[in-house]
C-alpha cells in the first residue's frame, strides 16, 4: 500500500489498494458454526482473490486506518483498516469518510427532513449536524471494515 494523502492536522492517512498484488488464499465451501464444528467442512472447494473481495472498483477505492473510538458500536474500533470507496454513492444511514471544516472523519451519514448530519456511533460523542457554511465533503463510502482480532481493543 503507497501513503497518497496524509496531512499533519488530520488523524486519518490515505492508502492506495495495489491491484498488481497476486492475494489469493484458499476458500472452502462451507460457513464456520460457531458452536460445535462441523465434521464435513473439511475440503476445499476453490481459492478467493481478496483484490477482487477487497477492491471491486481499484481506481476509486482507498484504505485508512482509524483513530478514536467514535464509530466503536458499528464494529469500527481505534486501529481498524476501512475500505472507502469513492464510485459507491453516499446513501443515508451509510458510513462515510468526510472532509468537515478542516479535517477527516468517519460517521454514519443522516439526510432525512431535518436535514444532513453526521452520527457518531458512541454515546459519549454527539452528532455533527450539517450546516451552511460548513467546509464539507463526503470523501468516500466504506465499503469494508477490516480488524484485527488479535489486538486487545
Amino acid at each position: 500500500m503507497e501513503n497518497v494523502l496524509s496531512k499533519s492536522d488530520t488523524s486519518i492517512h490515505f492508502y492506495r489498494i495495489n491491484p498488481s498484488n497476486n492475494t489469493v488464499f484458499p476458500l472452502y465451501d462451507a460457513r464456520i458454526p460457531a458452536g460445535f464444528p462441523s465434521p464435513a467442512a473439511d475440503f476445499l472447494e476453490e481459492e478467493i482473490d481478496l483484490n477482487k473481495l477487497l477492491n471491486p472498483h481499484p481506481q476509486a477505492s482507498f484504505i485508512v486506518r482509524v483513530k478514536g473510538d467514535s464509530m466503536i458500536d458499528a464494529c469500527i474500533p481505534d486501529g481498524a483498516w476501512l475500505v472507502v470507496d469513492r464510485s459507491i454513492k453516499p446513501a443515508n444511514n451509510r458510513i462515510v469518510v468526510a472532509w468537515l471544516n478542516g479535517e477527516f472523519t468517519v460517521k454514519r451519514y443522516i439526510c432525512n427532513s431535518s436535514g444532513v448530519r453526521l452520527m457518531p456511533a458512541n454515546d459519549k460523542y454527539p452528532p455533527m449536524p450539517i450546516t451552511e457554511g460548513m467546509d464539507f465533503l463526503i470523501w468516500g463510502t466504506v465499503s469494508k471494515i477490516l480488524i484485527d482480532t488479535l489486538k486487545s481493543y
